[in-house]
């Protein structure tokens, strides 16, 4: 990817996680990247090539991390760092997160399959680790950790410490 690609998408995902998607042309992209509307045309076709290019990037850092997950031979170390997601989500990476959430309202731009390979993950650890339903506490967890990524990226709060300890002492972790 060049240079002023890179600065193209960091600027539509800054925009549309500020302001939200439909309220960004791509005029605004370009002015904001400091380069010209036919530059977005030439390298993401449109709007939407745009959001498809801030998504893409976004599913190799997730399968990267989902990855390094499944390679985990304990399936307590694999709940563990399931957990953890919400707790370490890199400020840098915030806007995408933002934009993510955003767009799980609008359900033609959003992208649920991230969230199958994890239940899949979660449910075999419970599995191992002998619950009575472990799709039924995969799914749980995949609530729990919406919840808790929408109250870290929306509000900050204070005892999200606290929070974190007695998430993982529930599973015993």
């Amino acid at each position: 990817m060049t240079e002023k690609q890179e600065k193209i998408l960091e600027a539509a995902l800054k925009l549309f996680a500020e302001k939200g998607y439909a309220a960004v042309s791509t005029n605004k992209v370009a002015r904001a990247a400091g380069v010209s509307e036919g530059l977005i045309f030439r390298h993401f076709t449109n709007k939407e090539g745009l959001l498809e290019a801030i998504k893409q990037q976004g599913m190799e850092k997730a399968q990267s991390l989902l990855g390094s997950m499944v390679m985990r031979e304990d399936p307590k170390d694999v709940l563990r760092g399931i957990l953890a997601f919400p707790f370490n989500i890199d400020k840098e990476e915030y806007h995408y997160w933002r934009l993510m959430y955003a767009l799980k309202w609008q359900a033609e731009k959003y992208d649920h399959s991230m969230s199958h390979p994890m239940r899949k993950i979660a449910a075999d650890a419970f599995k191992a680790l002998g619950y009575a339903d472990p799709d039924a506490e995969a799914e749980l967890i995949l609530i729990i950790i919406d919840g808790l990524a929408t109250a870290e990226l929306l509000r900050r709060p204070q005892n999200m410490e606290a929070v974190r300890h007695t998430l993982f002492s529930k599973y015993e972790l």
